[in-house]
């Protein structure tokens, strides 16, 4: 009798992974792997922003920390071609690996400066802003590299929980060591950090290439996995291709309405201690060290105030979204569809400002933006990377760098024009504001709409864009 390949076994592994997304046999290793590499770079991130903070508010001060906000966005114009240019010369897992160290070692050299009383805050704060996206762009490039289409759809939810549980466990790390190691001490650990994903990354890719030996030809289309990438840059890229031009526009719009967002939440939390702790009127028997005191003590009770709401904000949001993360993004994916399932975010957007617009409570505001900001670190962040899956090599290591970098920081510099000229020059109070991202929100539902119907054409082999 001829000789079958025997069908691989489901090990407990895999049956356990089922729980939360359709895990074929051979597949469990490689996505854990993934999982606890992208883990590895969110801790990392987190254990360098209290850091990041500290350096720039305590040397420069707030003024110069929204400047240097919008620098970073001026910065990535020269970063992304240099990084585009280094793929031409680099194979793709070097070129990753190359980029991890180069960053590692930039810690090393912020943690010598800051420790011989150097002012780096603001050159620190820029190199942040270049590094949390370009290694998160970077990590995710791999993974749609290393994933066929119908792979990636179902195993990127299980990856996207271990971005989220990362950004949970450097934050408490964070909050555990700067006490027993110090504040500088916090970037040695993170370097070491990003060390230990050079590894990851190389077990994911000889794994995937040992189970999955199918999805390496489909992947390679006839020429070397590994091979340097030459050819035009990330913008260059991004601008001939109106597929990728769209998913650019739709990052700008979604960060425009997040952070707009994280304005009015804000004034609303202010508006709320001020009314709970009102300015300290001064009597005819209050001498200027009482009045002074009595100062004092209220802006101490308005910064508490302000410190356990945030605190209870971040803890919900984090919750809520690891929770979706988990039980609930690769069932609305393999439910809803791509297409379908991009319109959770704009809608829920539309919906929450709507509601904020039209009752004037910070309960409403404060729950319309757990539901935003869980959703796009949930089902959002996964559906956009499944967007890449269909995409050449090229775009997902080149133009990739240039849509979750340079896109992302310009929806933060729009945001920031918007909100000082509506506040300023419009008068535009919370509501003006919610109102306004309703109507963004709306715009963002037609770009998902027509990004939908090219990653379905895209996919489907029909149509090339």
């Amino acid at each position: 009798m001829p000789n079958h390949p025997a069908t691989p076994r489901c090990g407990p592994l895999t049956r356990f992974l089922r729980l939360f997304a359709r895990v074929e046999p051979g597949e469990a290793g490689s996505v854990l792997l993934l999982a606890l590499n992208i883990f590895l770079l969110m801790t990392a991130y987190y254990l360098i922003k209290p850091v990041r903070e500290a350096l720039i508010l305590g040397h420069w001060g707030a003024e110069a920390k929204t400047a240097a906000s919008a620098g970073q966005a001026l910065l990535l114009v020269a970063v992304v071609p240099l990084y585009s240019r280094l793929a031409d010369y680099l194979p793709s897992r070097r070129l990753i690996n190359t980029v991890l160290v180069f960053f590692a070692a930039c810690l090393a050299a912020f943690y010598l400066c800051a420790r011989a009383g150097l002012a780096v805050g603001i050159a620190f704060y820029l190199w942040v802003g270049v590094f949390n996206l370009m290694v998160v762009a970077q990590f995710w490039s791999f993974a749609n590299d290393l994933y066929l289409p119908e792979q990636g759809k179902r195993l990127f939810a299980i990856v996207g929980f271990g971005m989220s549980a990362g950004a949970v466990s450097g934050s408490v790390i964070a909050g555990r060591l700067i006490g027993p190691l110090g504040l500088h001490q916090l970037l040695l650990v993170a370097a070491a950090l990003l060390l230990a994903s050079v590894g990851l990354t190389r077990a994911a890719d000889m794994m995937c290439r040992q189970r999955l030996p199918e999805a390496g030809a489909a992947r390679a289309a006839g020429r070397p996995a590994d091979a340097p990438m030459s050819g035009p840059g990330g913008f260059t890229l991004v601008r001939r291709n109106r597929y990728l031009l769209l998913i650019g526009f739709m990052l700008v719009l979604a960060n425009l309405v997040n952070t707009t967002g994280e304005y009015i939440l804000g004034a609303r939390v202010r508006a709320e201690q001020d009314r709970l702790h009102p300015a300290v009127e001064r009597t005819s028997d209050m001498d200027d060290a009482a009045h002074a005191a009595a100062a004092a003590a209220r802006e101490d009770a308005v910064d508490k105030g302000i410190g356990r709401f945030y605190a209870d904000f971040f803890s919900a949001v984090n919750l809520v979204g690891l929770l979706a993360q988990l039980f609930l993004v690769s069932r609305l994916v393999a439910w809803l569809g791509v297409r379908r399932a991009m319109l959770g975010l704009p809608l829920i957007a539309m919906g929450g400002y709507a509601l904020t617009a039209l009752i004037p409570a910070l309960a409403v505001a404060r729950w319309g933006k757990v539901a935003e900001n869980a959703t796009d670190y949930s089902l959002q962040n996964t559906v956009r990377q499944i967007l890449f899956l269909p995409t050449t090599r090229e775009e997902k290591f080149k133009a990739k760098q240039a849509i979750d970098t340079f896109f992302v920081r310009l929806g933060d510099v729009a945001a920031a024009g918007l909100v000082i000229g509506g506040s300023r020059l419009a008068g535009l109070g919370t509501a003006g504001f919610a109102w306004v991202n309703v109507g963004l929100a709306l715009a963002w539902v037609g770009l998902a709409l027509g990004i939908g119907s090219r990653f379905a054409r895209l996919e489907s082999g029909r149509t090339a864009l």
